[in-house]
């Protein structure tokens, strides 16, 4: 595994090691001594997957204090644009953001720390018109805890026409960034 840093502090691409034979392939998307050896402390409690089209932006989504959740987020079909905002507003990266292609193909992942909002834009890739996404997270869902920044206001150059858009109710009235009073601290809540 080879794990790369991101323009957020904490965040990091994890490039895995697939393999594969004449019967298919393999890939363990995580290990715990070699996640922790590289600083990363997940702690899984939850996993869920979600699949969607392309055009689909999920987020960006985060939970939180004293409810906040570190992330493992893999795409295991098809291709995503990953998207990770720093809230942390004692953080040297405070409101900086990282993008990261996530696919099947590239076989990897991104770790996500607490205080960071999350979400990701389905791209079309070959083969595949879908995405299906995995996450682990450290804690569990809350819904009284969860929130988000509204997709179109971190500063990302999304490669897609805001018309074409495909989002959920609840993500468009999400808080512009810059409106965003962020209750999140590096050291947590």
């Amino acid at each position: 595994m080879e794990s790369l840093p991101t323009e957020v502090r904490g965040c990091r691409e994890l490039r895995l090691d697939p393999s594969s034979d004449h019967r298919g392939g393999f890939l363990k998307l995580f290990q715990a001594g070699r996640f922790a050896a590289d600083g990363i402390e997940l702690g899984v409690q939850e996993l869920f997957v979600s699949r969607s089209r392309p055009g689909v932006v999920r987020g960006l989504h985060f939970q939180a204090p004293p409810a906040d959740v570190a992330k493992l987020v893999s795409c295991l079909e098809g291709a995503v644009l990953d998207v990770v905002v720093d809230l942390r507003v004692d953080s040297p990266t405070f409101r900086r953001h990282s993008l990261v292609e996530l696919s099947a193909a590239a076989a990897n992942a991104l770790y996500v720390p607490c205080g960071c909002a999350h979400g990701f834009l389905v791209t079309p890739s070959a083969g595949a018109c879908d995405a299906l996404v995995l996450y682990a997270q450290s804690g569990e869902h809350d819904a009284e805890r969860e929130g988000g920044v509204l997709w179109s206001s971190v500063g990302v150059d999304w490669p897609i026409d805001d018309a074409d858009v495909i989002l959920s109710a609840r993500d468009a009235t999400f808080a512009a960034l810059d409106a965003f009073d962020s209750p999140f601290r590096m050291g947590g809540s």
